[in-house]
């Protein structure tokens, strides 16, 4: 029997359930976010007996759990509901926010997961609506819950379907000549848009992948180098005459503007940039860099040299079919209230000069 076909709108309109509070379903298996459920909604989905729990293998890494399940500690885990397991104490499993006021949590006990692949799922599109990868799993979803498959998932974040939905001149205090390119997607709400600077002079063009930041770019935080690169960038695609500076949608490393405020507020606590991300149950770096290279592709380059100090972003678009022909380092925006980010980027994660 030949396979369904992934249906190419069933992420987004999950996406946009889990962040109204209904739950999901996928492969069968009925999925309620933790973050956005409301006691109304989690006795509906108990209504046939206690859901279990879903947290992340990052998430239950820090919970002490991963050692009581077989397989990789970052795979997702189940865990077993109890009388006193409500949504209160759900919330204060799922945000690490509360881990000082609820320090003692447990005892729990992991379970086998079950449909492994439908769990994964679930995590990937807790990421794409910016919630704390946590859920109540294996309830009632109802007759008229959202359903999907692992596999409409999956597809989605191995190649979103991009399209230039709308171009126009921009001049900037960088150059005067200047073009913006809107990127839509059918699957996804983000609006992606690449800055166009200079014209095609026969070399690859200088390309930096700027991911937004509302706190730097915005508003002039100091806890993170962003605003300054990117005005650096701007700059230096402009000085080499012909350049493009893709804007990613992608928050706090893939994770979402809420979720990035966590994890400043766990740096607040003492825990560095990475250790936040894997304490909220994320990995260090979540974003997705073959949508940078499915722009470049719609903008008719194959070749680029990329403006950059981190090396996931040369393999990432290498990988999407992008050649990188150069690596260009890009310093900026040093102050002592970020040395320590700045660091954590050096030391781990793999930033380079």
């Amino acid at each position: 029997m030949t396979p369904a076909a992934a249906d190419p709108r069933a992420v987004a309109r999950a996406v946009d359930a889990l962040r109204r509070g209904w739950p999901v379903t996928i492969d069968g298996t009925a999925f309620l976010a933790v973050e956005t459920a409301d006691d109304a909604a989690l006795a509906a989905f108990d209504a046939e007996g206690p859901a279990d729990l879903l947290v992340s293998g990052n998430r239950a890494v820090t919970l002490k759990l991963a050692n009581q399940v077989d397989g990789t500690p970052t795979g997702p885990v189940r865990i077993a509901r109890t009388s006193w397991l409500d949504l209160a104490e759900a919330v204060a499993v799922a945000d690490p926010a509360l881990d000082l006021a609820h320090p003692l949590k447990g005892p729990f006990r992991a379970i086998p997961v079950g449909g492994d692949h439908a769990a994964v799922a679930a995590m990937a599109l807790a990421r794409r609506a910016g919630l704390l990868p946590a859920f109540f799993v294996g309830g009632r979803s109802g007759e008229t819950a959202t359903r999907l498959t692992a596999s409409d998932v999956e597809q989605f974040e191995r190649a979103p379907a991009l399209r230039i939905a709308s171009r126009a001149r921009l001049p900037t205090h960088a150059a005067e000549k200047g073009e913006i390119v809107a990127f839509r997607s059918d699957e996804d709400a983000a609006e992606h848009v690449a800055l166009l600077t200079g014209a095609p002079n026969g070399m690859p063009p200088l390309v930096r992948l700027h991911s937004e930041c509302l706190t730097g770019d915005v508003l002039g935080s100091l806890k993170c180098d962003c605003g300054p690169q990117l005005g650096a960038a701007l700059a230096a695609i402009a000085a080499a005459g012909w350049g493009i500076l893709l804007y990613l949608r992608q928050e706090g490393r893939g994770i979402g503007l809420v979720n990035k405020l966590r994890a400043y507020a766990l740096q607040d606590q003492g825990f560095d940039t990475v250790d936040a991300n894997l304490r909220l149950g994320f990995a260090d770096d979540e974003r997705d860099f073959g949508v940078a290279a499915a722009m470049l592709r719609l903008l008719g380059q194959a070749e680029v040299r990329l403006l950059t100090n981190n090396p996931r972003k040369v393999a990432g678009l290498e990988a999407a079919g992008i050649r990188v022909a150069e690596r260009v380092a890009l310093q900026a925006g040093g102050n002592p209230h970020n040395q320590a980010y700045l660091d954590t980027k050096r030391l781990r994660s793999g930033h380079q000069l």
